[in-house]
């Protein structure tokens, strides 16, 4: 297997000083040559000079003048918008998506799939890398001016060797030990860097609010699995191991039933995931209950059904929904307790399937953590939606690029 970093990802070098200049322009989108003096300890006319260079070099730009403070308007730099580009890239068990980022962070170009039992992995790797080269044609870009293509996938992950392991759920045959980073970066020509697409999605959303400087986020995302990623100090935290859903295996009740034989009893995935929802509501018909969805055949109900009867009205259906979203609220709560994030961002499909579901969260959330009027956090949707996760992978690209 090749390395993720086997590969050297960069057509430019950059001196460590101007990575540092770089990586700090670009959170903060325009700055001041007086804002860089007191964040590096350089001289000013150390900073002139490197400021210039990176002009010339085409890495940063002058875009306008900032507000006088009495004598001459400091010149605003940021970051050269197509200087580079990067590609995100998710892949999730209901939709995955690829999309063309600049410098900036502007996204250029994005195609969306639905992920059905056709969609193997050559089938959405041979896809996602026909759409990258057109969407490269289509803006007149090079390859080499790609720095990388960054991959939010489910886990678990072999991050090191760029492979999804053992992936459980998806609708299609043969999502076990795909070698996507190799195959992207052999496919295309650009080197490729994986991580799980909760942590994706939380650095794009951490991107997003940059602004507010948060430092301790927490992420978590209800699909048919649930995923949670948590950042301190600015900086994901990981465990020793990618054990992808492992905040599904929450137990909220110890005589509670299973969703999988090898799950835990009482789980919350059990109450709470997009399996467990369709899992109930087919239980419910089979039992003849008064629902929109009486007309199907249990079997045949899915996600995409259960939202349809949600937004129609059905009161079985919302029932259900809002069940799901006061044990979820409880786990959100849980986890909450342990990290104490600043911010905690709710996103995934059942999540933003109805206001109703992210009110109930919230809601059941707040009322459950410790010491609570000493303590809360804000919460958010998120500012990206279903975008975060690939937008989060061109972010982690952007900010790993290594600039030597």
């Amino acid at each position: 297997m090749v390395n993720r970093w086997a590969v050297k990802h960069l057509n430019y070098a950059i001196p460590t000083t101007k990575k540092l200049i770089f990586d700090y322009i670009a959170a903060r989108d325009t700055v001041s040559k007086a804002e860089l003096l007191q964040a590096f300890a350089v001289t000013s006319s150390s900073l002139t000079r490197l400021l210039e260079e990176m002009i010339v070099e085409g890495i940063i730009e002058a875009s306008g003048f900032g507000s006088s403070t009495g004598g001459r308007k400091p010149i605003l730099y940021r970051i050269h918008a197509t200087f580079r580009f990067m590609i995100g890239f998710e892949i999730s068990r209901i939709s995955s998506s690829v999309a063309l980022y600049d410098l900036q962070m502007n996204r250029l170009s994005y195609t969306r799939w639905k992920m059905d039992a056709q969609m193997t992995p050559t089938v959405l790797l041979e896809r996602a890398a026909d759409q990258i080269e057109e969407m490269l044609h289509q803006h007149g870009i090079h390859p080499r001016l790609v720095i990388g293509i960054g991959i939010g996938a489910v886990g678990p992950l072999d991050q090191t060797n760029g492979m999804i392991l053992t992936p459980l759920h998806f609708p299609a045959e043969g999502w076990q030990h795909v070698p996507i980073c190799e195959w992207m970066t052999r496919r295309l020509g650009i080197p490729a860097q994986l991580d799980n697409g909760a942590n994706t999605a939380l650095i794009g959303e951490h991107y997003a609010l940059r602004a507010e400087q948060m430092k301790h986020m927490l992420y978590v995302h209800a699909g048919v699995g649930l995923r949670s990623a948590m950042m301190s100090d600015g900086q994901i935290v990981r465990g020793a191991f990618d054990l992808e859903g492992s905040f599904g295996q929450m137990i909220i009740q110890t005589d509670g039933p299973r969703l999988q034989e090898d799950s835990n009893y009482g789980a919350l995935e059990a109450y709470a995931s997009i399996q467990a929802l369709e899992k109930q509501v087919r239980t419910q018909v089979k039992m003849g209950r008064d629902t929109l969805l009486r007309i199907y055949e249990p079997e045949a109900i899915h996600f995409d059904l259960l939202t349809h009867a949600l937004a129609g009205g059905d009161r079985l259906v919302k029932e259900h929904f809002i069940q799901a979203a006061t044990y979820l609220g409880i786990g959100v709560a849980n986890l909450i307790n342990v990290l104490h994030p600043e911010q905690v961002i709710l996103g995934g499909p059942l999540i933003h399937a109805d206001p109703v579901i992210y009110d109930t969260i919230m809601h059941v959330a707040k009322k459950n953590i410790y010491y609570s009027p000493a303590y809360q956090p804000n919460f958010s949707p998120g500012e990206l939606g279903e975008d975060a996760v690939a937008a989060g992978a061109a972010v982690m690209v952007r900010r790993d690029w290594d600039c030597e």
